[in-house]
């Protein structure tokens, strides 16, 4: 019998897991869920890290050496996370061979503090492909103003990107545009196409909480009918950019000499409302092409009882831009949705890793005591 998951992947969605762990890794869980929920990659960022740090102790031998070391505290997250996904790649690396380089991925972070600092994202999302030093990593930069040059000198060097917090319409154009130059950078530099892959990761649930959140101030019945529709309308018409701005010339020349598409990825697809069913953002986005990153609570009730159908997104269009006239006419400024979304996206990032350099900080004076003693 097929599973809602094989389903799924048969529709052409790729399930990336939004969780790594060494504790995954080492007891075999991540090798289990490819075998048995279709896995094809993982996504990280600093929350999952210092949760897996905080908890496990798969790491204490690790941190010991670390401390003996005298390494810094952001030393010893760039050694102890590089490691876990470098692991994590070679795990998927048989993926990433029969899928010539579009899944077996794994996906770590260039530290959010320096999300509006492009000289510095670049920097270190070089440091981090050559200290993972695996073809199927994909270095994530934010999409933030700064973010944007970023990624065409990180995709111009050869180097694929995960492309994350991305909210709007216009701001997912500008990282298609960004894609699009890295790639004529990189052509130019006479680096092989075919090897540079990104994705862009456009949120989803986020969406639908700060918008209902407004919905529930306007008050009106008019208003509170349009709640838990936002999230997948815009993501939706971010799909339909997608297909348009990869069949114009500029795209199309590229994938001629060799190049990929960047596939859109749905983030933040774990369900915020527990009155929502919980496989809402997993259902509603089905598309040929695209990745759904999801939460082990979603990919389990997505394994459990998703009911797939086919395609949800292409031919849902019209009634996507007709519910953004409608969010507009009750007093709902969804450019400013977007714009706070972004804002507070970053600021919840760099919380976390500051909360992972708490975490690693107290975890090497730990050790450093213990070996004192």
């Amino acid at each position: 019998m097929t599973t809602p998951t094989a389903a799924l992947a048969a529709q052409g969605v790729s399930i990336w897991l939004d969780d790594l762990s060494r504790q995954r890794i080492l007891s075999g869980n991540l090798a289990e869920l490819i075998r048995t929920r279709n896995v094809t990659g993982v996504t990280t960022n600093p929350t999952i890290f210092a949760l897996a740090l905080s908890k496990g102790e798969a790491y204490q031998g690790q941190v010991e050496q670390l401390a003996g070391e005298g390494a810094s505290v952001d030393e010893a997250i760039f050694s102890i996370t590089t490691d876990d996904v470098r692991n994590a790649c070679d795990l998927f690396r048989p993926l990433y061979d029969e899928t010539n380089g579009v899944d077996g991925r794994v996906s770590i972070e260039v530290s959010p503090d320096l999300a509006h600092d492009t000289e510095g994202t670049v920097a270190q999302a070089k440091d981090l492909a050559a200290r993972v030093n695996r073809p199927n990593v994909l270095i994530k930069i934010p999409a933030t103003k700064a973010g944007l040059p970023a990624i065409t000198e990180v995709i111009g060097a050869g180097i694929s990107v995960n492309v994350t917090l991305i909210f709007s319409l216009e701001r997912y154009d500008a990282v298609i545009d960004a894609y699009l130059a890295g790639l004529e950078k990189a052509q130019a530099a006479g680096i092989d196409l075919s090897g540079i892959h990104s994705v862009a990761s456009f949120f989803v649930s986020r969406v639908d909480s700060e918008v209902d959140k407004r919905l529930t101030a306007i008050g009106t019945d008019e208003a509170k009918g349009l709640a838990a529709q936002a999230g997948l309308a815009n993501a939706r018409l971010a799909y339909e950019l997608y297909e348009k701005r990869f069949a114009e010339s500029r795209a199309t020349d590229l994938v001629a000499a060799g190049a990929n598409v960047q596939r859109p990825l749905w983030a933040s697809t774990g369900v915020k409302d527990p009155a929502l069913p919980d496989t809402l953002y997993v259902t509603g986005l089905v598309a040929p092409g695209t990745v759904n990153t999801m939460p082990e609570k979603t990919l389990e009730a997505t394994y459990d009882h998703a009911e797939v159908t086919g395609d949800t997104v292409t031919g849902a269009y019209a009634e996507a831009h007709e519910l953004f006239d409608k969010l507009a006419a009750v007093g709902v400024d969804f450019a400013d949705v977007t714009e706070v979304l972004e804002s507070e996206g970053v600021d919840k990032f760099i919380a976390s890793w500051h909360e992972l350099q708490d975490t690693v900080k107290n975890a090497l004076e730990s050790a450093t005591k213990g070996t004192d003693a």
